[in-house]
């Protein structure tokens, strides 16, 4: 069950798709390919983004998305881009049972009752969640009065630019997913039982921001976005360490044990503000979270995962969105794929509304 959220696809399948998680910093890219019943990898990109801290213009993303095509060898036009916490609206609600294109035009009409935001210029879509049947097999999806909906919306101008952009650099633009769907999507393929039956919570660490996502036995029960990213991590280390940014990120990845405390410093605040996540949780639904799942590139520090266990109380461990792909990469990005793996898990969840 992946989550599409298309906006713009129209429910064709794709045979291969390059798929986008465009960042402040690094932009993740894959290409996945659809072989018999399996999906393969069998290519990535970490390519530095043009500019951050201001908008980006569609001339520049046409050459960003340029460059990333060339970078995994220019093997399709067929593009899907993961659009970020700040530029899509994800919300669970309930509608009764209609067509989605109806479905559609009540969010477009009545947004700000459903998004609890006033949404003007923007494209909507949803994906009807499964009820769960299993306690009663004989009853049936047309007897639920009402269906549970993942509503998502985005700026019409936003998808505008994609498709502009897209086409200037010679793809099609086949898909907009929002970035958290995304991550939801590869935990599903990577760890079906546990998203299937546990609560647990999605903490994914990105430059800028950290999105938190708690899954009670297959449905999105929160979601909400820290303002603590890596950035902020790593330009506390290179501030402390009166070194560069890049020798802090490394410094950051490298488990350096001089520098557990400058970095714990920094990571407090983020390990309350999940804390907090969770416990809004937890009192709402009388129900605990078992353990953290986190992704982001400062996923693969040890030390801050440890940090983050000892503040949340409890087990924190990084995953890897490629377990249930087939590998087919070419020399040196099979050798690095299982340190690379934790920032790719919105690229390749993305990937998976096309197959």
């Amino acid at each position: 069950m992946a989550l599409a959220l298309p906006f713009l696809n129209k429910g064709r399948k794709r045979s291969q798709m390059i798929a986008i998680d465009l960042g402040s910093r690094t932009t993740k890219a894959v290409l996945l390919e659809r072989r018999g019943e399996v999906l393969a990898l069998t290519r990535y990109a970490l390519v530095d983004a043009p500019i951050f801290e201001k908008k980006i213009s569609v001339e520049q993303l046409a050459d960003h998305l340029r460059a990333i095509s060339e970078a995994l060898g220019n093997p399709t036009k067929y593009v899907t881009i993961a659009i970020g916490v700040d530029d899509a609206v994800v919300r669970q609600i309930e509608l009764p049972q209609i067509p989605i294109s109806e479905m559609r035009q009540v969010l477009k009409m009545n947004h700000k009752n459903y998004l609890q935001q006033d949404l003007p210029n923007h494209v909507f879509d949803c994906h009807i969640i499964p009820p769960r049947l299993s306690q009663n097999p004989e009853v049936k999806i047309s007897a639920v009065p009402k269906l549970k909906i993942l509503a998502a919306a985005a700026k019409q101008q936003l998808a505008n630019d994609f498709i502009a952009a897209a086409s200037q650099a010679g793809l099609i633009a086949d898909c907009m997913v929002p970035g958290m769907l995304g991550l939801i999507n590869a935990f599903e393929q990577a760890l079906p039982e546990i998203f299937e039956k546990e609560t647990i919570a999605l903490v994914d660490i990105g430059f800028k921001h950290t999105t938190v996502c708690v899954l009670n036995q297959g449905e999105l029960a929160l979601n909400r976005m820290v303002n603590v990213g890596g950035d902020m991590l790593t330009d506390g280390l290179a501030e402390a360490l009166s070194v560069s940014h890049a020798e802090a990120e490394g410094i950051k990845i490298g488990m350096a044990p001089e520098v557990e405390s400058v970095l714990q410093m920094h990571v407090l605040p983020l390990g309350r503000e999940i804390r907090a996540s969770l416990d809004f949780f937890e009192h709402q639904q009388d129900n605990p979270v078992s353990q953290v799942y986190v992704s982001g590139g400062s996923a693969r520090s040890e030390m801050i995962l440890q940090m983050l266990h000892s503040e949340l109380l409890l087990e924190c461990k990084t995953w890897s969105p490629t377990g249930f792909l087939q590998l087919a990469l070419p020399g040196q990005q099979a050798v690095e794929i299982e340190h690379v793996s934790p920032q790719l898990t919105v690229a390749v969840g993305a990937a998976l509304a096309a197959f």
